[in-house]
């Protein structure tokens, strides 16, 4: 057990040296890459909180192009099938905006 921890110590404190480590091979300003981890960890959160209202208007959009209310549909009736139905259609728009937001 000692030995994980310890391991697992070297390895963060190894990832949060990294940029340091890296600093004489600066990339060019005007790049949308993250120069450190602080702008690293922003970037991730700008592109979760996009991500996730993409996905929940996508389902909204998927919602209204169909018959019927499905949001209603799963929670109300506990229809199975309604909700294999919206889960598909999350975890479709959930890939094209991984695919954009990795170019």
């Amino acid at each position: 057990m000692k030995i994980i921890l310890r391991t697992s110590w070297l390895f963060f404190t190894a990832m949060l040296a990294a940029p340091a480590m890296q600093a004489a091979e600066a990339v060019a300003p005007g790049t949308w890459h993250p120069q450190s981890l602080a702008q690293a960890l922003a970037n991730m959160i700008i592109f979760a909180v996009i991500g996730v209202a993409a996905a929940v208007i996508g389902f909204k959009v998927f919602d209204k192009c169909t018959p019927g209310d499905l949001t209603k549909e799963i929670i109300e009736n506990k229809n199975v099938a309604a909700a294999i139905v919206g889960g598909a259609v999350i975890l479709g728009v959930c890939l094209i905006i991984a695919a954009a937001m990795l170019g």
